[in-house]
């Protein structure tokens, strides 16, 4: 069976999060999912000891995001994240953000990545052993992600 690597984090809004009317600032969210992306990246072979070791890093190159529903001061919320579609080049990761209490759908994010090796900036194919455990999820020439 082949996996679609999926992770779960889980983080309480805090005063810092928030603006005067304890509402949760947008740049907030991103926060929270990059988080999550971190941690699902670790799980993909790019731990935080291996980028470092390496200089190659998953960048971000797209993000698209819906507000859904404000999250307040002291909501635990809950990040889902998932490798989402596979290129030569490039990866999507979507993510799924809901409140705890209620299971209100709050955020959607979709995040497209490359690999980039470092301190020259140069993109890098994804690994080869991505083309067999990902196959599922391998975009095909002339289908576009939506």
């Amino acid at each position: 069976m082949l996996e679609t690597p999926s992770l779960e984090t889980r983080e309480e809004v805090m005063f810092f999060d928030t603006d005067c009317g304890g509402v949760v600032h947008n740049i907030a969210y991103l926060r929270m999912i990059e988080t999550c992306r971190t941690r699902l990246a670790a799980k993909l072979g790019m731990s935080l000891r291996e980028m470092s070791l390496t200089h190659l890093f998953p960048v971000v190159t797209r993000t698209e995001i819906d507000y859904r529903k404000p999250a307040v001061l002291g909501d635990e919320l809950i990040i889902k994240g998932v490798l989402e579609s596979v290129e030569r080049a490039r990866f999507w990761c979507a993510f799924e953000m809901s409140r705890a209490s209620d299971n209100a759908l709050l955020i959607t994010c979709r995040q497209s990545l490359a690999l980039v090796q470092m301190p020259r900036g140069r993109p890098c194919r994804l690994p080869a052993d991505w083309t067999e455990k990902y196959a599922h999820l391998m975009l095909k020439k002339g289908r576009e992600t939506v």
